[in-house]
């Protein structure tokens, strides 16, 4: 196991930026890095340039091992943005632009996919792959322009890879697997532990576009010397199979006993918990991956999301805004603050838009509505599970970058009634970081196996829970105050009786809803 002279490297490809940490097995952070990542937005269309990711690993890389000389870095892990895909050649390079976690433009595509059975929504990979091969894969095998449905039968000239995959490739040099918390999206079978081939025989797509699959946690391969130059890792480096970046903010969080959840909050909230069984939902609107050691992580993905202030306010200082804001709880409106439109969790509406229900007296007014907005849908989220079945016993955890802010943090425990942990490092590279040290170690028994059992290769090992809890340093526990959390009873009824009236909400998840926060405003 790790001691102070060894650390894990976690890579992050996140929407805005590459980040990178070098961590101790304590969780010291000795070394960090970032690199810019831009990208085209048009309507339905959001696409990054595979190429900028591999720059900024680079330069993220080059800074947070520069900052650790005198470290011996033990391994890496990579995650990427969940559902963000692409198409490369059969060496892993490129050949279409990396199609991002929120392009909605295989709607369709999505659509067909579902009539197959599979439970897809409209921007997981799956259909952005079907997307990708007819738009992109005008081969001799499959021509442009013909019919999107056409059977190919030689192993096509492309193959799909998720955002990690083409990282992974260029750090060792070989075509990789890809890790089946990324695959998911792309309609892979966590139960069977298998690609539901027959689904994809009946929608057309090739044989041979889609990956090999390994468990996250698998020890892959090593860095290789020519991206030794480039990155500044030492060559020989061994490399992991990571997880999504909302599963990586999770194993940051220390969240991954069951009970406990882990709310991130950044551009867009997500939520994720753990559980001994998968949390089942017809809807599809909850999915589960799979952790490293067997256990089950449910969760789901909302629109909303500190995106809005950025778009309504550019150029504020957030925590000016948030002392003004303190003068109105709760605000004189009720918003729903989608970052862009459609929803996916805690229901699936394609057609929901952001609203923002009365009349903010000023911007400070419509900042608490938005900061509040948030948080309801929040609360929203977790009666959506409580619905469902999912334990919700343990504890919370706030991670994300809007984590950083103190006032946000305590009015969302009063909105949802409930203590959250802060850890003092937040960042998904962190959970990396604990996926690098788990699978290294690992790595002495059957690396990709999900037993979970408590000896690998003949020698003890410990879990990935274990070496989290190691990792993730609890900076404060924030109380809810029961007065506050009455304030925001009047006005979450209001955001659930609009959001039913608009028929995005269903009516069954409104009750369940409303009788919770009955008992709770009882209870208080």
């Amino acid at each position: 196991m790790a001691d102070e002279q060894e650390a894990w490297l976690g890579i992050d490809l996140g929407t805005q930026s590459v980040r990178v940490l070098a961590v101790t097995g304590d969780g010291t952070v000795v070394g960090r890095g970032s690199a810019p990542l831009g990208g085209r937005r048009d309507g339905d269309r959001h696409e990054q340039d595979p190429g900028e990711w591999w720059e900024g690993v680079c330069a993220a890389a080059r800074q947070a091992v520069g900052e650790s000389r005198g470290v011996r870095i033990g391994g890496l892990a990579v995650c990427g943005t969940s559902g963000t895909v692409l198409l490369t050649d059969v060496a892993g390079r490129p050949l279409s632009p990396g199609l991002m976690y929120d392009d909605r433009r295989a709607s369709a595509q999505a659509a067909r996919a579902r009539a197959a059975g599979l439970a897809v929504q409209d921007t997981w990979a799956l259909p952005k792959a079907m997307w990708l091969v007819e738009e992109y894969g005008g081969l001799p095998e499959a021509p442009r322009g013909a019919h999107p449905h056409l059977r190919v039968a030689r192993p096509p000239r492309f193959r799909l890879a998720h955002q990690p995959d083409v990282i992974v490739a260029r750090l060792t040099g070989e075509h990789p697997p890809a890790d089946s918390s990324h695959a998911l999206k792309t309609g892979y079978d966590l139960e069977n532990d298998a690609w539901p081939h027959p689904a994809f025989t009946e929608l057309g797509l090739p044989d041979g576009l889609l990956p090999d699959v390994v468990h996250p946690g698998t020890r892959l391969a090593e860095v290789c010397p020519a991206a030794a130059e480039a990155t500044g890792i030492p060559a020989g480096t061994p490399v992991v199979a990571g997880m999504t970046d909302g599963c990586a903010a999770q194993i940051a969080s220390g969240a991954l006993r069951p009970g406990a959840w882990n709310s991130v909050l950044g551009t867009t909230l997500v939520l994720k918990g753990a559980s001994t069984a998968p949390v089942h939902d017809p809807t599809g609107v909850v999915y589960n991956h799979r952790a490293p050691d067997g256990t089950w992580l449910p969760g789901g993905a909302s629109s909303v999301g500190a995106g809005v202030l950025t778009a309504a306010f550019a150029g504020a200082d957030p925590a000016v805004m948030d002392e003004r804001a303190a003068a109105h709880e709760p605000s004189g409106a009720v918003a729903y603050p989608l970052v862009s439109p459609g929803e996916r969790f805690p229901f699936q509406a394609p057609q929901a838009v952001a609203l923002v229900l009365g009349e903010p007296e000023d911007d400070a007014d419509l900042w608490a509505a938005l900061l509040q907005g948030v948080a309801l849908t929040e609360r929203l989220c977790l009666d959506y599970l409580h619905h469902l079945g999912a334990p919700l016993d343990g504890p919370l955890t706030f991670t994300g970058g809007a984590a950083r802010s103190r006032y946000w943090n305590q009015l969302r425990a009063d909105i949802l009634g409930r203590p959250a942990r802060v850890p003092a490092q937040t960042e998904p590279a962190l959970g990396m970081a604990a996926l690098a040290a788990y699978g290294v170690s690992a790595a002495h028994g059957e690396s990709g196996s999900l037993g979970g059992g408590a000896s690998m290769g003949g020698r003890a090992s410990l879990g990935v829970a274990d070496i989290a809890e190691r990792m993730v340093r609890v900076r404060t526990v924030v109380e809810p105050r029961p007065d506050r959390t009455a304030l925001f009873a009047e006005p979450y009824a209001r955001l659930v009786d609009e959001l039913t009236a608009r028929g995005w909400l269903p009516p069954p998840v409104a009750a369940h809803a409303h009788a919770r926060l009955t008992r709770n405003t009882a209870d208080s």
